[in-house]
């Protein structure tokens, strides 16, 4: 079992007409999982608004702490009162920033290419971000402020822009292997 942090992200869809019942529902769940021994945080984002499909994050410091909150009788109860709020749940299980590379390839590109792909995604966003809202943020002390932009910015980090940066930077990270008839046909063109 992994001993390094986990997440959990949920997807719930909300059922016809119970967006603000389903969004409730999942600040209960959030609430509930601060309960937990190993319990790291989580995050609801909730659709625009012409959408209905939440993302909810569950982090917890390894694979034993998860399961323990996943199968708990008060984790069990909740998802029984939520019984009807939602369509077509789906939950992936993450360790560490690997999803973002993908799960399932033979070989995750290196650390520095995948750190580059980060950067690349996050150095624009945050620029944005303290352009458009750091003269709000420029009286708080430093805490305060680093609190309310890392929880602005580490949602849209992870749903949105880092997986965008991995998807247009994918030939790059992932090189396809060249076939060696198409290798031998490139160098006969020479």
């Amino acid at each position: 079992m992994s001993t390094h942090p986990v997440t959990l992200m949920v997807s719930r869809r909300a059922a016809h007409g119970r967006y603000q019942d389903l969004l409730a529902w999942l600040h209960e769940g959030e609430q509930l999982a601060t309960d937990f021994t190993g319990y790291l945080g989580s995050g609801i984002l909730a659709p625009p608004a012409d959408g209905d499909e939440f993302q909810i994050v569950f982090r917890f410091t390894n694979e034993q702490t998860l399961h323990a909150w996943e199968h708990s009788a008060s984790r069990r109860a909740w998802l029984q009162r939520g019984d009807g709020l939602f369509e077509r749940p789906k939950e992936r299980r993450v360790s560490g920033i690997d999803d973002w590379f993908g799960t399932n390839m033979v070989q995750k590109p290196p650390r520095w290419k995948q750190a580059t792909a980060i950067w690349l995604a996050f150095f624009p966003v945050s620029l944005l971000f303290n352009l458009l809202f750091g003269h709000w943020l420029a009286p708080l002390d430093l805490v305060p402020r680093v609190l309310l932009s890392t929880l602005a910015l580490t949602p849209l980090m992870v749903y949105l822009f880092i997986p965008l940066s991995t998807r247009l930077l994918a030939g790059w990270l992932n090189p396809a292997p060249a076939d060696a008839t198409e290798r031998a046909a490139a160098l006969r063109g020479r």
